[in-house]
């Protein structure tokens, strides 16, 4: 399916699959690296589990599916950092809107049948 017909909520669900994809390399490569794990191993738990729904970009309404349950564990990470690290509250905030957006744009997707 070509993004110039993906209805307005399906393009909004890429984009903050795509911002919050960029949100963890930013926050944990290069605004707050960690101190005593690999930054590497870091990126690796943070980021790979949102590259895997891409194996199913064919089909968007899947793609997105995938993403939005994994996006509840980033929602828990976000609310987590919010709650416990003061230095990282923005960034976590910035985390807990994007899954919600996200998570937002799957329910807004949904059709309800016709009778």
């Amino acid at each position: 399916m070509s993004a110039a017909i993906l209805p307005i909520e399906q393009k909004l669900g890429l984009a903050a699959w795509a911002a919050l994809a960029l949100l963890q390399l930013l926050w944990h490569g290069w605004l707050l690296p960690p101190q005593s794990v690999p930054v590497a191993l870091v990126l690796a738990i943070a980021v790979i589990p949102l590259l895997l729904p891409l194996a199913a970009l064919r089909n968007v309404r899947r793609a997105l599916l995938w993403v939005g349950i994994l996006a509840l564990f980033y929602f828990c990470h976000g609310v987590a950092e919010a709650w416990s690290a003061p230095t990282e509250r923005a960034l976590a905030i910035a985390e807990i809107a994007l899954t919600l957006l996200l998570i937002g744009t799957l329910g807004a997707g949904v059709r309800r049948p016709r009778r």
